[in-house]
């Protein structure tokens, strides 16, 4: 099998610079860096129509990077909610030594908390354009 290594998760975003502090600011990722690629590039690869206006934006905590895409441009479609048992990615998931600060911080920068998920040590929340997230209590000694 030839080696292959996991670069990044893309997540799609509404606002940019909303996402950005979301992430930043409730769980500690950095900014690495931001790349405003040519339409014909994007185009083709993402398969996105003309113009596609995109800004990625990639975030790193720890060894992990999250690359926030944003398309500058009319036509996009409305975010939906996606049900944890349709195919496809269903959700991030976050290990906190703090769970009632970080879930405060979540509903601070325009998340929402799923408090009808809280079981103790776990509780979902979706980020500011509705993508589920799972938080975890990380586990004492």
């Amino acid at each position: 099998m030839p080696p292959v290594t996991v670069t990044h998760v893309g997540l799609c975003v509404a606002d940019l610079e909303r996402s950005r502090r979301f992430y930043v600011d409730a769980f500690g990722f950095a900014e690495v860096r931001t790349l405003q690629p040519p339409d014909g590039v994007c185009s083709t690869l993402l398969q996105v129509p003309r113009p596609v206006g995109l800004t990625a934006v990639y975030l790193t905590r720890n060894e992990f990077v999250l690359e926030l895409l944003h398309f500058e441009r009319p036509g996009n479609p409305a975010a939906r909610q996606r049900s944890m048992a349709e195919p496809g990615l269903t959700h991030l998931s976050f290990t906190t030594d703090d769970l009632p600060g970080t879930l405060a911080a979540v509903a601070a920068l325009g998340g929402e908390v799923l408090t009808d998920t809280d079981v103790g040590v776990a509780v979902m929340v979706r980020d500011p354009d509705g993508q589920l997230l799972e938080l975890l209590a990380a586990r004492a000694g």
